[in-house]
């Protein structure tokens, strides 16, 4: 089977027949063995997955997420549209700020940091890198969550 890029789904040398696994129960479609790229909370090796159709990488064991930058926001507004409603947003835990991850990508300290938009939620980022790292629930909190620009739509 090949992982084709951009793609959710794993392809057949053999016969060319597309694969797509099923998706774990937060919505990730896991492609791939563990790669070089380990996740900063539990050092696993991060696979290569897909969210709403969004290449990821993603841990099998605390089921974080690593996301670019460059397509994190557009994935935030497809998991808005297909919703109704918001949730009420709970209070972060402000002992994760004091949590210091590093990139799993250059290995250097991610900034740790209120998310600027919806959801109420504490994550991680790597500038250097382009990548956010959030850990498991936090994507879909940030999508589902009541907003201004939400009520607008």
């Amino acid at each position: 089977m090949r992982l084709e890029s951009d793609a959710e789904s794993l392809t057949c040398d053999y016969c060319g027949t597309l694969v797509f696994p099923e998706k774990t129960d937060d919505g990730v479609r896991v492609l791939g063995a563990p790669t070089e790229e380990m996740c900063p909370k539990c050092a696993m090796g991060l696979v290569d997955a897909a969210f709403s159709g969004v290449r990821i990488l993603y841990c099998t064991r605390c089921r974080g997420m690593l996301i670019g930058m460059e397509v994190f926001a557009a994935l935030v507004q497809t998991l808005r549209y297909g919703q109704e409603g918001g949730v009420a947003p709970k209070a972060p835990d402000r002992r994760e700020l004091d949590q210091r991850l590093n990139c799993p990508h250059c290995h250097q300290a991610m900034d740790t940091h209120f998310y600027a938009g919806p959801g109420n939620v504490i994550l991680s980022d790597c500038e250097r890198c382009s990548l956010n790292w959030l850990d498991h629930g936090k994507l879909l909190r940030i999508a589902h969550a009541p907003d201004a620009l939400r009520e607008e739509a």
